[in-house]
């Protein structure tokens, strides 16, 4: 569901497509201020049970400590196995939320209340859960499946500016995969996106839930198509976890993106123009797009080969032929497997 004023209806939704005894409400410290206590009175206030969970904001609180954390306090709240979890914030939030809700006395129901552009139109949909480690980003988790997705478009009118352009990234990412003419939608509302107009905003949610909901309905468990959507997530997550989340999510995939266009460039898959493309688009937004100097490709290399994306021991790319387009190849597959030569000129070229 997505649409304006719509957080005000969530107890009689809950109530309607979640029945529970209680309601678990997790949200990080920011979130729970603005719109969590707000959600807790007004589901005790139709009749319903509610208990308000927080955790520290931010990618790195991402954990498996945290999630031992919560289902902790969950298990010393007395929440049973008919209650559910609400995952109110961003996309750190649904992850770690949802990944309590899928382990918590063997998996509870669970739905998603995205508060973020990124997590509106890319991270609340298709059911992965998880948690950050040493080793990399999202690599304990499970697939569980939110009841519903309430997005209330109103709440981006108090998100920061640069955390809209965060967002944007996925919505680019969207329209490279799938849909030219989005991104030709994008960057005409560019300046209107920018500032936070919330219809142009909506009309950006409204395309990406819908591109990204065909993708994973036709492939839930990312076994073929849904890997399209990975595109500038392998670097991505690599430069994220190796800046130690100083970059956040959008960022790193803007990167990414840049840096996996190259290399589809350098393989031959795509054209020429592809990254020049993507990068103007980025641009219009501000984010950053070339790989951080700090950052040596020798580390992001081996945390590439860490990902979990990874088959058999070899890194493969969802790498787009060009903007609107990325095929299943001529083998059957939506990913090209690519050396660790390929991506180190991929990472230095896009210093």
């Amino acid at each position: 569901m997505v649409g304006r004023g719509l957080l005000r209806e969530l107890p009689r939704i809950l109530g309607e497509l979640c029945p529970a005894h209680t309601y678990a409400v997790i949200s990080d410290s920011r979130v729970a201020e603005l719109y969590g206590l707000r959600v807790i009175e007004e589901v005790r206030a139709a009749g319903r049970r509610a208990e308000l969970f927080t955790f520290p904001c931010g990618e790195w609180n991402k954990t498996r400590d945290t999630w031992a954390e919560l289902t902790d306090a969950l298990l010393h709240a007395g929440i049973g196995r008919d209650g559910a979890v609400v995952a109110l914030g961003g996309g750190v939030t649904g992850d770690l939320a949802g990944f309590v809700a899928a382990t918590f006395l063997r998996g509870v129901p669970f739905v998603q209340v995205p508060t973020s552009l990124l997590a509106m139109l890319d991270a609340a949909i298709g059911g992965k859960t998880g948690v950050d480690v040493a080793a990399g980003k999202n690599l304990v988790g499970a697939f569980h499946l939110p009841r519903f997705v309430l997005t209330d478009v109103d709440t981006l009118a108090t998100l920061p500016k640069a955390h809209i352009a965060a967002g944007m990234a996925e919505a680019i990412k969207h329209a490279v995969v799938a849909d030219a003419s989005y991104l030709e939608a994008i960057l005409a509302d560019a300046p209107l996106i920018r500032e936070r107009d919330l219809p142009a905003l909506e009309r950006v949610v409204m395309r990406s839930v819908t591109i990204k909901e065909e993708v994973v309905a036709a492939d839930p468990r990312e076994s073929g198509r849904r890997q399209v959507l990975n595109f500038g997530h392998t670097i991505g997550h690599a430069i994220e976890a190796r800046s130690g989340y100083s970059l956040t999510h959008g960022e790193a995939v803007a990167i990414g993106m840049v840096a996996e266009s190259t290399l589809a460039e350098s393989l031959g898959v795509a054209a020429p123009g592809l990254t020049a493309a993507v990068r103007a688009a980025l641009k219009t937004f501000a984010l950053p797009i070339a790989v951080p100097e700090e950052l040596s490709d020798a580390d992001l290399l081996e945390s590439v080969q860490a990902d979990k994306k990874v088959r058999a021991g070899k890194v493969r790319f969802a790498l787009p032929e060009s903007i609107g387009s990325l095929p299943q190849r001529a083998d059957g597959a939506w990913t090209v497997e690519v050396g660790p030569e390929a991506i180190l000129q991929a990472l230095a070229a896009s210093r």
